[in-house]
């Protein structure tokens, strides 16, 4: 049996992370066809948590943090794997610039999921983002396959990096669903009324304030689960918002039949995420069959297949949710639903990741794409969100 070490990640069990949670669904579907290890962040989990093995596969647990050490946590998982693994699964770009000594010095295969275009995001400065596009080019190049979860970034790739890559996205038929219950009833008065739901971390990409700020206006009941202790935004937004009658504002749920029980019987399911991947919490969305209303990017787009409401202000969103027919909304909870159990199944995306894995046990040339950037319109580039490649001012 193969040995896959899984890098980048926090760690599993996971919480509330995409990426972990993706990797919890494929090493559970595929612990009979390979031998895993996932690296896991120490600092994210309690003493009593840490656990030596979940469903077969095994844990290490590194001293950095996953998010403010992410360089010093993936480098060391790195080095500690290459002691062992035949494959080494890499999520997220920080440390491509040691992919090229990997490649030189080992026989290791190397899966490079890009997971999003980390240089584009806010929260970093421009010495960061530079740094971070440049390493996203040497792990594009010096990794055996590439992979991402969204067919822009796909596209993104091949256009910028002249490299191939594999699209494979992420599962949601993990949620299940549950009724209203007694017991959830009491804890929970919200849901006995009509209202829109959202769980998302609390950072400004996912515009959390934008919505917050249409439903203070309205008096629809919106109930929007997360950390509002995490950090000095979370706490001021919830100072914000917190004593709106129609707003309930709830700390993290970590059971998945609590959170699926709250999330289930909404009314309505809002997105605010705006970066650039196939969001775990929007493809839950659909999988649980929730009428969707996301922000309009046009990743969320292709996720939905331009099939879900979208907003771009509090004006868009205020729209939305109190003109839009209930006919409508039923509507576009089957459209979603359908999308849902024919794109974004854990058994189908299990099933990509143990082909690509086989693939890998057999010598190839990873392609190169010639793409000559100077024959394509802006206009056309504009409309696939990679107006970038000719006016880098287009991404700001």
């Amino acid at each position: 049996m193969k040995k896959i070490a899984i890098i980048g990640t926090v760690g599993i069990p996971p919480r509330y992370g995409g990426i972990e949670t993706l990797v919890h669904n494929i090493t559970k579907e595929l612990k009979k066809d390979f031998l895993f290890t996932v690296y896991c962040s120490k600092e994210t989990y309690l003493k009593y948590e840490r656990l030596r093995f979940s469903d077969q596969t095994r844990l290490i647990y590194v001293p950095f943090r996953a998010s403010s050490q992410r360089f010093f946590y993936d480098l060391s998982s790195i080095l500690h794997s290459l002691f062992y693994a035949d494959t080494l699964l890499i999520f997220g770009v920080t440390t491509g610039i040691l992919l090229p000594f990997i490649r030189f010095f080992t026989k290791k295969k190397i899966i490079m999921n890009i997971d999003k275009l980390q240089w584009r995001r806010n929260k970093y400065g421009k010495i960061t983002n530079c740094l971070l596009k440049f390493s996203e080019g040497i792990a594009v190049k010096f990794s055996h396959v590439n992979v991402t979860d969204n067919k822009l970034i796909k596209r993104y790739t091949t256009i910028k990096h002249k490299a191939s890559s594999l699209l494979i996205e992420c599962g949601g038929d993990h949620t299940i669903f549950y009724g209203r219950t007694k017991k959830y009833l009491k804890k929970y008065p919200f849901l006995k009324y009509a209202y829109a739901f959202n769980v998302a971390k609390i950072v400004p990409e996912n515009n959390i304030d934008m919505i917050l700020n249409a439903f203070s206006i309205t008096n629809q009941h919106l109930v929007l689960v997360s950390n509002w202790s995490n950090n000095k935004y979370a706490i001021r937004l919830k100072k914000s918002y917190q004593y709106y009658s129609n707003i309930h504002l709830i700390d993290p749920v970590y059971n998945q039949e609590e959170l699926d029980g709250i999330r289930r019987n909404c009314v309505l399911y809002i997105h605010g995420n705006d970066t650039q991947r196939t969001s775990l919490s929007l493809v839950e969305a659909m999988s649980l069959g929730l009428p969707v209303v996301t922000f309009s990017t046009n990743f969320n787009k292709a996720t939905t297949e331009n099939s879900a409401f979208y907003f771009k202000s509090v004006e868009d969103l205020i729209t939305i949710i109190s003109t839009v027919k209930y006919y409508n909304y039923i509507n576009n909870s089957l459209k979603m639903k359908e999308i849902a159990l024919r794109r974004y199944s854990w058994r189908l995306i299990a099933r990509k990741y143990k082909d690509l894995i086989y693939f890998l046990c057999y010598q190839h040339r990873k392609r190169s794409i010639n793409v000559d950037i100077s024959s394509l319109k802006e206009t056309y580039l504009q409309k696939r969100g990679l107006a970038h490649l000719k006016n880098p001012r287009a991404y700001k």
